[in-house]
């Protein structure tokens, strides 16, 4: 563990509320960034079962996302920031959404649905109730000027759509109070290509795909906060080996010192060198402070939702060693450095070979087809809400759907605990 028992306590919080649910759900959450690479909001995806995949029945896909976010907590989904929820002519029309908070909610009205004066009212009375109102998918057909009116904001999707076609969209509706948010944008030269049009918000990948810098060779005090961190993950650890370790990082020395001085430890008393961190806060203590100096470290300079992403996969892998018998210490490190390509610009073949990891965790993190890999790449596919290839990683694995679902719930809670501290 490496953030404490407040974390525990909202774990178990999470785990009585997945209890109190009669049936297996499941969620996950899509970042929007918006020019600072800073988190504006989640999309939220649902699904209510192992075999419900939502492209049918829209109106029960709407349902459930809404019993789906009460159960699960919002406070939890959000993380603090605006959620988007697609939204059936029935969930607009019938008011339905009125059970998600207002002022923390941005509509998504789908692409396929007609602008009937029903319809158009209807989206009138919830922006009046203070949701936001955002058209997905957009277009430009001249029936949808009643709800381009209305619209807070436009999303549009990079692969269906040219750049010609995108500015000419964004000029015809300059004059609009409207933020454009561009979807699917995968790569790092297609957000640059989003900024350049003048889109402001942007869902997708980007972020975890950056141009990554070639012939870079990993940093050696990475390197050995690598080595801190795969010791701190033990459970014997040789402080004095280890303080020596941190010692040697100059950067790693000053952060921690900054934390163990921060309120979060409430020392009474300066502590000015790491031997002195180590006796005066304790073993566990000093697992949790260091862990988080380690990670924060790492992320400098790069999108904070990284930095959270990589403690959900770090601590998702961890919890489920209890279903696939694997090592906890090693599966928490292949979450966590499963990122490490994106924060440290440098692609993950030159990167593994040089962790002082075991050969099967360096061909897990490069993707090869492994039993210690599995797990993370059931977690990458269901980040992306691509429940198919979620379905065939279960079959082909064993894996237990009911606790995948549950250990992604789980982690999202500790994560949140990890950023707050961190």
């Amino acid at each position: 563990m490496t953030v404490g028992m407040e974390a525990d306590d909202r774990v178990q919080a999470a785990q009585q509320a997945a209890a109190a649910d009669a049936g297996l759900r499941y969620v996950a959450r899509q970042p929007i960034l918006d020019l600072r690479g800073r988190v504006y909001g989640y999309e939220l995806l649902f699904r209510n079962g192992p075999g419900t995949i939502f492209s049918g029945d829209g109106d029960l896909a709407t349902r459930t996302i809404l019993d789906n976010t009460l159960i699960f907590g919002w406070e939890k989904l959000a993380s603090g920031a605006m959620v988007f929820v697609n939204c059936t002519r029935e969930a607009l029309t019938e008011a339905l959404v009125n059970v998600l908070p207002p002022t923390r909610t941005v509509l998504e009205v789908l692409e396929s649905l007609e602008p009937t004066p029903e319809l158009i009212e209807a989206c009138r009375k919830l922006k009046s109730n203070g949701f936001l109102i955002a058209l997905d998918d957009f277009t430009w057909r001249p029936e949808l000027e009643p709800l381009v009116e209305l619209a807070d904001l436009i999303k549009v999707d990079f692969t269906l759509s040219d750049a010609e076609e995108r500015r000419w969209m964004i000029r015809r509706l300059h004059n609009r109070n409207i933020a454009w948010l561009a979807e699917k944008v995968e790569t790092q030269q297609e957000y640059e290509q989003a900024v350049k049009e003048g889109f402001t918000l942007f869902q997708g990948y980007y972020f975890c795909r950056p141009v990554l810098l070639k012939n870079r060779k990993v940093p050696a005090n990475r390197l050995s906060q690598i080595e801190i961190l795969q010791m701190l993950r033990g459970d014997l650890v040789n402080l004095r080996e280890l303080s020596k370790l941190v010692e040697r990082d100059a950067s790693l020395t000053y952060r921690l010192l900054r934390l163990v001085n921060s309120p979060v430890c409430a020392m009474r008393q300066e502590v000015r060198s790491v031997e002195t961190a180590l006796l005066a806060v304790g073993e566990d203590a000093f697992r949790r402070i260091a862990t988080l100096a380690i990670t924060r470290e790492m992320n400098v300079g790069q999108p904070a939702e990284l930095l959270r992403m990589a403690f959900v996969r770090g601590r998702f892998c961890e919890l489920m060693t209890t279903e696939t018998g694997l090592d906890p210490t090693e599966q928490y490190l292949l979450g966590m450095l499963s990122l490490l390509p994106a924060m440290l610009r440098i692609p993950m073949k030159e990167l593994a070979p040089a962790l002082p990891l075991r050969n099967e965790i360096q061909q897990a993190l490069q993707g090869a087809d492994v039993p210690e890999g599995k797990v993370l790449n059931w977690l990458e596919q269901h980040e992306q809400g691509n429940w198919n290839a979620c379905d065939r990683i279960v079959s082909y694995a064993g894996l237990s759907k009911e606790r995948l679902a549950r250990s992604y719930a789980q982690a999202l809670v500790w994560a949140e605990a990890a950023m707050d501290v961190a």
